[in-house]
């Protein structure tokens, strides 16, 4: 059985470009991304973790650490740190897991447990290995999104899904579509009328079961 949300992530020990370390321990009481590749080398990927080192304060400011998943080595990591310096202007300051042995790809459920990596690999062997983990300080899943190969991911809207989990995780609220930090948050169905007066002051019924409000400041 892979990982569901509000699953506890696995307390892997990997080996990383920054040393050995516990996922749990690297998660501390933060929220983490998790963001995995099939392979080192590759070109979209590149483009990938050259956009996360991009926005280095824009996790921090949301107490946010990143790791990286590649299903290649320690050394391969450290070598390919320099060409997503190159494309993306920007150092990669966050380990790289060297999942060589697949721990990692199988405990979160992106690869089968009987996979293997052939002699003579190509990204293909584990293209599904294409994945965006949010995890919460309780170290739970939170959030978990997948692509195809040809197809990068925009790493926009996992700031956008972070900052929806992190206020609804804040406020006990939710979200609505295409939701940005500003706009109103939808009260849970759970909370009445009159205790939502109490919380946000007014706010508008869309519908019975749809009520719209701002967050209070």
């Amino acid at each position: 059985m892979g990982l569901r949300i509000n699953d506890t992530i696995p307390d892997l020990a990997v080996e990383t470009d920054h040393g050995k370390l516990s996922l749990h321990d690297y998660v501390g009481n933060n929220w983490t991304i998790v963001f995995s590749h099939p392979k080192d080398f590759t070109p979209v990927c590149t483009t990938e973790f050259g956009a996360v080192a991009q926005l280095k304060d824009e996790w921090a400011a949301r107490d946010t650490k990143v790791i990286g998943v590649s299903v290649d080595g320690v050394e391969d990591h450290k070598k390919w740190k320099a060409d997503i310096k190159k494309v993306g202007g920007a150092e990669a300051f966050f380990p790289i897991i060297a999942d060589d042995g697949l721990e990692v790809s199988k405990a979160f459920d992106m690869l089968p447990a009987e996979a293997y990596l052939p002699d003579g690999r190509t990204p293909n062997d584990s293209a599904t290995v294409r994945s965006v983990f949010i995890i919460g300080p309780d170290k739970q899943l939170k959030l978990s999104m997948t692509y195809p190969m040809n197809v990068g991911r925009n790493f926009a809207e996992v700031l956008r899904a972070l900052d929806g989990l992190q206020t609804a995780a804040k406020h006990a609220v939710a979200t609505p579509a295409n939701w940005q930090v500003g706009q109103d948050v939808v009260i849970p169905a759970t909370v009445s009328d009159a205790d939502a007066e109490a919380k946000f002051g007014e706010f508008e019924t869309k519908l019975p079961y749809l009520r719209l409000a701002q967050l209070p400041t």
